[in-house]
C-alpha cells in the first residue's frame, strides 16, 4: 500500500516522504550555510543562525511549493514549469512573507545576505530532489500494478483518466478483463479472464484490482467472480471500486459511477456542530482580516473602474447558497453595463466581448471577488466551499445533471475544490466536471482541506488559472 488515510483523507506516501525530506533539506541548507558563512568571515556581518530561523524557512518555501502546485507540475507537465514554479514560489513567495515576517518578528532575521544564498541554494538542491523522485516513481520496478475488471463505459472512462493523470503517479494499469464479449476498451489493453485470479496477480505483481464493471452486463452474461475476488482481498490484494479508485486517486467523485447508496452509506456528508463553529470563526477572522489588508486595493479597483466606464461600481446577483436560500452576491462590475441588456442570464464566454479592460485585469487577479468579503461575514458564504451559482442556472442543471442539488447541502465559498481542480464552467457539461469536485468536497471537507485549499489557491490566482 503506498497511501495512507488521515481523517478521510488519501495522502500518497511518496508524497509525504519527499515533502519530509525537502523540509529537512530546507532546514539544514539554511541553517548549515549561516555556519559556514560565518565561519568563512567573509565580511558579510552574519549573525548566527538559530533553529527558530531555520524552522521558519522550512516551513515557509514547503507552503509556498504547496500554493504554486510544484508536485502536480513535477509529474504532469515536465520539468520546465517545475522550475519556474519553483522559482516563484521560493524567489517571490517566500521571499515576500518572510519579508514580511522579518518585519514583525526581527529576531528570526537572518540577514539579506543569508537569506539569497539560502535560496540559490535550496533551489539548487530541491530540483535535484525532485528530478530523482521523478526518475525512482516513475520507475515500473516501484509503481503500483493495477488491472481493471470491466472493459465498458466505466473502464473506458477509468483508462483516458489514467493516460491523462495518473500515469505518472506511480500507477501503472497492466490491462483490462472484460466482464462480456461487447468491449469498448482498445484491444491492446485487454487481458484474457485468468482461471486462478489469485495466482494471476501473484505472477504479475499485481497490488490492486479495481472492479469497473458495468451493472447491466450481468444480463448480458456477465459475472462479477465474487468468490475468486475475496480470495485475493483475504489474501492481501486490494480490490477495490472504480467510484473509490477516483476517489482515492483523482481526489473527485465519477458522476457516472456515484449511486445514491454512495452517499447514504459513506463515512463522508456527516453534519458536525462544532466543525460548523469552528469553520465560521476561521471565515470570520480571514475574511476581517483580508477585508483589512486589502481594502487600499478595493479602493483602487473602485477607482478605475470607475474612470473607465462610471456607475455602478458594484454588480450584484442572486445566487443559491447553503439549503438552496438564495442570496445576493456583490462583485465589482468587469462588464459593461448593457451586459444582459436582454434581462436573460447568460454564461461566460471565453474572450466575452462583454468584459471591459479594467474587468479584464480584476478578474485575472481576483480583484473582482472582493466584495464577496462582505457575504462571508455576514454568514450567506465561507472562504472555502462550492462556487455559488445563479438560480436560473441551477433550476436546469438540477434537471440535467444527476445529483447537482447535493452541492447546496455545504456553504458556498470564495474559493473551491472545484476551482483548483477544473477550469472555468459556462456549459452543462462543465457543471458535470464541476461538480465530481464539489462532490468530492461536500464528503470530505474538513478545517485542514480548507486550509490547503487557501495556499493552493495562490497558484491560480498568480497564473490567472480558469478565468473568463
Amino acid at each position: 500500500m503506498s497511501y495512507i488515510r488521515i481523517r478521510k483523507h488519501y495522502l500518497h506516501i511518496p508524497y509525504l516522504v519527499l515533502g519530509a525530506l525537502e523540509f529537512f533539506v530546507l532546514f539544514g541548507t539554511f541553517y548549515f550555510l549561516g555556519y559556514v558563512l560565518d565561519q568563512l568571515g567573509s565580511g558579510l556581518s552574519l549573525a548566527v543562525v538559530s533553529a527558530s530561523s531555520a524552522l521558519l524557512f522550512a516551513f515557509i518555501m514547503s507552503c509556498g511549493t504547496l500554493a504554486m502546485g510544484v508536485y502536480f507540475a513535477m509529474v504532469r507537465e515536465g520539468f520546465a514549469s517545475m522550475f519556474f514554479r519553483t522559482l516563484v514560489a521560493f524567489c517571490f513567495l517566500g521571499g515576500l512573507a518572510l519579508t514580511i515576517l522579518y518585519m514583525f518578528f526581527p529576531a528570526v532575521n537572518p540577514g539579506s545576505d543569508k537569506l539569497f544564498f539560502a535560496v540559490l541554494l535550496a533551489i539548487l538542491l530541491v530540483t535535484i530532489i525532485r528530478q530523482m523522485f521523478v526518475r525512482v516513481v516513475d520507475s515500473d520496478q516501484l509503481a503500483r500494478r493495477v488491472v481493471v475488471y470491466g472493459a465498458g463505459q466505466f473502464a473506458e472512462a477509468l483508462m483516458s483518466d489514467y493516460e491523462r493523470n495518473l500515469k505518472a503517479s506511480g500507477i501503472r494499469v497492466v490491462g483490462c478483463i472484460p466482464d462480456s464479449e461487447s468491449t469498448l476498451i482498445d484491444s491492446r489493453h485487454h487481458l484474457p479472464a485468468p482461471e486462478d485470479f489469485y495466482r494471476f496477480c501473484r505472477q504479475n505483481r499485481i497490488s490492486e484490482i479495481v472492479i469497473a464493471q458495468q451493472e447491466r452486463r450481468r444480463s448480458e452474461g456477465g459475472r462479477l467472480p465474487v468468490d475468486e475476488l475475496m480470495e485475493c482481498k483475504l489474501r492481501g490484494i486490494e480490490v477495490t471500486s472504480a467510484v473509490a479508485f477516483y476517489e482515492r486517486e483523482l481526489k473527485k467523485a465519477s458522476l457516472d459511477l456515484v449511486h445514491p447508496s454512495w452517499i447514504l452509506f459513506s463515512d463522508g456528508f456527516k453534519a458536525s456542530r462544532s466543525r460548523d463553529i469552528t469553520k465560521r470563526t476561521v471565515d470570520l477572522f480571514i475574511s476581517l482580516t483580508l477585508a483589512l489588508v486589502l481594502f487600499p486595493a478595493m479602493i483602487l479597483t473602485a477607482i478605475a473602474v470607475f474612470l473607465e466606464t462610471g456607475r455602478p461600481i458594484l454588480y450584484s446577483q442572486t445566487r443559491v447558497g447553503a439549503r438552496g436560500k438564495v442570496f445576493r452576491i456583490y462583485k465589482f462590475r468587469s462588464m459593461r453595463q448593457d451586459a444582459e441588456k436582454d434581462g436573460k442570464a447568460q454564461w461566460a464566454s471565453q474572450n466575452d466581448s462583454r468584459i471591459t479592460r479594467v474587468g479584464a485585469f480584476i478578474r485575472n487577479t481576483r480583484l473582482d471577488e472582493l466584495p464577496q468579503l462582505w457575504n462571508v461575514i455576514k454568514g450567506e458564504m465561507s472562504i472555502v466551499g462550492p462556487r455559488p451559482e445563479r438560480p436560473e442556472f441551477v433550476d436546469e442543471l438540477k434537471q440535467k445533471v444527476p445529483f447537482y442539488d447535493t452541492r447546496h447541502y455545504v456553504k458556498p465559498g470564495l474559493m473551491g475544490w472545484a476551482q483548483l481542480n477544473y477550469p472555468y464552467g459556462a456549459s452543462i457539461e462543465d457543471a458535470r466536471g464541476k461538480l465530481e469536485y464539489d462532490l468530492y468536497y461536500s464528503k470530505n471537507h474538513s478545517i485542514v482541506m480548507d486550509l490547503l485549499i487557501m495556499i493552493q489557491t495562490v497558484e491560480v490566482v498568480l497564473l490567472g488559472k480558469g478565468v473568463r
